[in-house]
């Protein structure tokens, strides 16, 4: 069969292929993060390069493992590839994966690639390797948290009338339109690529979408007069159009970048449409790469141009700065992070990206969880505030789930009242719990969870090493410990609410250290909030610390 001919969806429905539902779950979200891949063929699920597993091989052999997989067994899998199933107990993960993690001197891309085009390694993403991608709603909430972030701080709390201008609309980016417009604010999102500009709007994720600025530039001026929150999509290289911008005096309020700034797979060259990049890099890789590197160097020259002449500009977690600033841009961290600017405090609270997934394939099943959380949290909380947005203007793609941004206390007492729901069948089957690997102790970016830490401790990995053995220890489902290149270490899990009594201790047990080791985290280096956070006494009732 030819890997081309593929169309893997995940399972919906009440039917199981697994000897259980924990198994039969994790399969499900396994073939989710194909069913929203960006190039699915290739096992590559977003940024153009972070893969799901190794080849089909080892996803035929992954998916038979999960079938003949007991719950007192532990599949290992290693680099998108399973190892085998090894035994351990009824309440330890079920699936245990470690992915692109190679030895210190190795991991900068030039010693990386050579390793994954010999099938020995696979570039994992965060969420991608570990069966947790869930679609662009996936990093949707914590775009629009990020610019109500930016209302707040630069607008007097109110982004409607205010312009934001954007780059990429693929895997991650694709959230951005939609949650700026959520957000109250007119949101222009360019991208060369037009059909991640479709799928976007397929999605109902972006408005409309134009060939040229003038016509952008019109529907965001008229849409801004009546303060409309709004998207357009413009099909181009941000590489002209910034400067282009520039050289007319036109200024937007806030500037930010999704684009990935990799110049040998991702990044589109002045002047080349997408299709004939794709078939350059291909037969005239260095070329590309060349030119790749000279547009980027523009594109980011033109955000510190935006940033002198008074817009608000951040770098939204790509490595933009760095890829800069190994290029010879000496001004590259004049941009700070937005998890510096605008999300450490939340870090500080435990607060960050949560989402559940119906292992069902049935939307009634969200809905009942939207219900619970509207009856259960405070009418003025930051997640009821959400899920009133999300139920209006946010569609499914894939395994309906949600994603909301609760933090230490919240996210078990969540977990428990979906666990009675499953258990007296108001939901009608188990939901899979898991997280963004941009969580508060579960990575080590410097360039951006991790950027500028207060004690300086932003390259010290040890943290997201102890969040996945913590996780394993407190009995998740699965855990998963990445490696991006030579920027990034961080760790993954999943816990599934199935509507078991035994189950209960495990979701307190997880959802509570999970956070609370962030929280710590934060505190060890030294942050008041976080300090604060681990005195409370809901805190020190449930994990005991030093700060005891």
């Amino acid at each position: 069969m030819a890997d081309q001919a593929r169309n893997i969806k995940a399972a919906r429905g009440l039917t199981l292929r697994c000897k259980g539902w924990r198994q039969e779950a994790l399969l499900r979200l396994l073939e989710n993060n194909l069913e929203n891949a960006e190039r699915a063929e290739d096992l590559v699920i977003y940024m153009s390069r972070a893969k799901v597993m190794r080849d089909w091989e080892a996803f035929d052999r992954t998916r038979a493992a999960l079938q003949a997989l007991e719950t007192d067994q532990t599949l290992v899998m290693q680099s998108g590839k399973p190892v085998g199933l090894f035994p351990s107990q009824d309440t330890t993960p079920i699936v245990i994966m470690a992915n692109g993690n190679l030895v210190g001197r190795w991991t900068a891309l030039s010693k990386r690639k050579p390793l994954e085009e010999k099938g020995l390694t696979i570039f994992p993403g965060m969420t991608a390797a570990a069966w947790q991608y869930i679609g662009s709603q996936g990093i949707l909430q914590g775009t629009y948290e990020t610019f109500r972030s930016v209302g707040r701080r630069h607008f007097g709390g109110d982004l409607s009338g205010r312009w934001i201008v954007t780059a990429g609309c693929g895997g991650m980016g694709g959230a951005q339109p939609l949650a700026g417009k959520l957000a109250g604010a007119v949101t222009l999102v360019i991208d060369v690529n037009r059909e991640a500009l479709e799928r976007r709007h397929r999605t109902g994720y972006l408005d409309i979408i134009v060939d040229d600025f003038d016509t952008a530039e019109r529907l965001c001026r008229e849409k801004r007069a009546e303060r409309t929150g709004a998207s357009v999509g413009l099909c181009a290289n941000a590489a002209t159009v910034l400067p282009m911008m520039l050289e007319r005096d036109i200024v937007p309020d806030v500037v930010t970048d999704q684009t990935e700034p990799d110049a040998h797979r991702a990044y589109v060259p002045e002047g080349m449409t997408h299709a004939e990049w794709d078939k350059l890099r291909k037969s005239d890789p260095e070329r590309v790469a060349a030119a790749a590197e000279a547009s980027m160097l523009k594109h980011f020259r033109a955000l510190l141009t935006f940033r002198d002449r008074g817009a608000v500009v951040f770098e939204y977690g790509n490595n933009f700065r760095s890829t800069m600033s190994e290029l010879g841009e000496e001004r590259a961290f004049e941009i700070d992070s937005f998890v510096k600017a605008y999300i450490r405090p939340l870090f500080c609270e435990g607060i960050g990206p949560f989402r559940w997934i119906a292992a069902s394939g049935d939307p009634a099943d969200i809905e009942t969880i939207d219900d619970i959380i509207l009856e259960n949290f405070a009418s003025d909380s930051r997640i009821v505030e959400w899920i009133r947005v999300a139920r209006e203007n946010v569609q499914f793609t894939g395994l309906p789930a949600r994603i909301g941004w609760l933090g230490f206390g919240e996210r078990s007492r969540l977990a428990r009242l979906v666990n009675v729901a499953v258990a007296d069948g108001r939901i009608s089957a188990p939901v899979c719990f898991t997280r963004d690997h941009l969580d508060s102790g579960s990575a080590a970016l410097p360039f951006r969870e991790t950027d500028s830490m207060a004690d300086g401790s932003d390259a010290v990995a040890d943290w997201p090493l102890l969040n996945a053995l913590m996780n394993a220890c407190a009995g998740a489902d699965l855990v998963a410990l990445h490696e991006m290149d030579d920027w990034a270490r961080c760790a993954g899990v999943t816990i599934i609410a199935d509507g078991q009594a035994q189950t209960d201790k495990r979701l307190q047990a997880v959802l509570d250290s999970d956070p609370g080791l962030g929280i710590a985290r934060h505190a060890d280096a030294g942050y008041d909030k976080a300090i604060e956070s681990m005195l409370n006494p809901s805190y020190q009732s449930r994990i005991k610390t030093r700060f005891a």
